[in-house]
């Protein structure tokens, strides 16, 4: 886009003059956008394809967006895991390889009525939303519904709004003065923008949370999508694409309709989702609003619309309490200092139950279809159980989480069986909070830990 406005502009200068003026555009393009794995790739590809161009030479698009994309990552191999970067690149090998196919598609089968510029309208955002929904579903886990129809709605504003908001960028260093009197129609444009996309965020499932499928099942989608606008594929992968689709979704559905459980450990805080044939409910051990922001981004990352519980175990009472109404049904926190549920309390739903183990401790014993999982987020909570079972025994296959690292002492008790899964928050070989190192012991069997900051799941058919 800038390139295309800015070389008319230069039309009629001497080579050298030329390059210098595009050159200049994309090195104010970079400033303003900020260097971004995905702003250099878009500034390289374009210079790759000037230099082409001014060469005399016809290139090929794809070629020059893949050698764009594998030059910066021999420089930077990391970019690769980069979301932006990832979207980028497949955003625009859909609108230089499908795009072209499916606008000739779509010219065949809209009605005669409908004026010409529509295909070619509607197969830029159709493709690049095609391509880039095994990515967006993969990081996000969810789908944008009105991608298409935004992108028609305000693609006849990006142009200007752009080449508008640069061209203010230079005027505030060269000619601020000017500024008062050429910024309202830029902000105007922005103004129906923003607009447009908060009219379009509001509808009904703007947002289709379905989850983030596992890598295979990504595999499989990419796969069937991305032979969409690709000629010349043999006749048995066209009919083999429907087949992976439908393979893909159905082995999703499946997944979300399973049981599973879910620990997601940052800092001081400890999130554990559990599902039961498409219910949800989660378990908490802060109630800031940083640890409902979290639990919101992991309803959204497993397809979760609305928890049917949530227990926050924070003797402090909630900082926001909106935000944690906002997603379950039934919220239960404490306001005194107490422990939210009380001996012989519990909190569920068809499936999912959580059960206080004592009326001192935040113990919480829950239970998700047939499974049954021990919670002790802290010390108390494992003396308070240790009192009440002598020995403290688990039954056979019920799990157990430990919200910390316990002693060598104190491990001995604790199971150590592949048959008994036992989660642990945080790192184990690192000392912290009065525990002692292990020396670079092994975790015992059936261990695992989360470390510093990450995650654990199980999941059952």
């Amino acid at each position: 886009m800038l390139l295309g406005a800015v070389l008319p502009l230069g039309r009629r200068l001497p080579r050298l003059p030329r390059l210098a003026l595009a050159l200049g555009a994309m090195v104010l393009f970079v400033v303003l956008a900020g260097p971004q794995p995905s702003v250099l790739r878009a500034v390289l590809m374009g210079g790759m394809a000037l230099a082409v161009i001014e060469c005399g030479q016809q290139g090929r698009p794809f070629g020059i967006l893949m050698a764009s994309a594998l030059l910066l990552l021999l420089l930077k191999p990391a970019w690769l895991a980069d979301v932006g970067f990832q979207l980028s690149v497949v955003a625009t090998a859909a609108l230089v390889v499908a795009a072209p196919p499916l606008e000739q598609a779509l010219r065949q089968r809209l009605p005669q009525r409908c004026p010409a510029w529509l295909a070619a309208s509607m197969a830029v955002p159709l493709a690049a939303s095609l391509w880039t929904l095994p990515l967006q579903l993969f990081h996000f886990g969810v789908v944008p519904l009105y991608a298409v129809p935004a992108n028609l709605l305000v693609a006849p504003l990006l142009t200007p709004l752009t080449l508008g908001a640069m061209g203010m960028a230079l005027l505030a260093a060269l000619l601020p003065g000017l500024i008062p009197v050429l910024l309202p129609p830029v902000a105007w444009l922005g103004g129906v923008v923003l607009g447009i996309v908060k009219a379009v965020a509001a509808l009904p499932l703007a947002q289709w949370q379905l989850g983030r499928p596992t890598p295979l099942l990504v595999l499989l989608l990419a796969l069937a999508l991305g032979s969409i606008g690709l000629s010349g594929l043999p006749r048995w992968w066209r009919r083999l694409a429907p087949g992976l689709l439908m393979l893909a979704t159905l082995g999703h559905l499946a997944l979300l309709r399973g049981d599973q459980l879910v620990l997601v450990h940052q800092g001081q805080r400890d999130l554990l989702l559990a599902r039961h044939q498409g219910r949800a409910a989660l378990v908490s051990t802060q109630a800031d609003g940083l640890s409902c922001s979290r639990a919101r981004q992991l309803a959204t990352g497993f397809g979760v619309a609305r928890f049917d519980w949530v227990l926050v175990l924070d003797p402090l009472a909630a900082a926001e309490p909106a935000c944690w109404q906002a997603q379950a049904g039934l919220v239960l926190a404490s306001e005194d200092g107490s422990p939210p549920l009380q001996q012989g309390q519990w909190l569920g739903s068809p499936g999912l139950v959580a059960e206080a183990l004592s009326a001192d401790s935040r113990a919480v014993r829950l239970t998700l279809g047939s499974r049954r999982w021990l919670l002790l987020p802290d010390r108390q909570a494992l003396w308070a159980w240790r009192q009440q079972a002598e020995p403290p025994t688990l039954p056979v296959g019920e799990g157990l989480w430990l919200g910390f690292r316990p002693r060598p002492a104190e491990r001995r008790s604790l199971p150590a069986s592949r048959d008994q899964p036992v989660w642990l928050s945080g790192g184990w070989l690192s000392g912290g909070d009065g525990a002692e190192a292990t020396g670079g012991a092994p975790l015992p069997p059936g261990w695992a830990a989360t470390g510093p900051s990450g995650s654990l799941q199980q999941g059952w058919g």
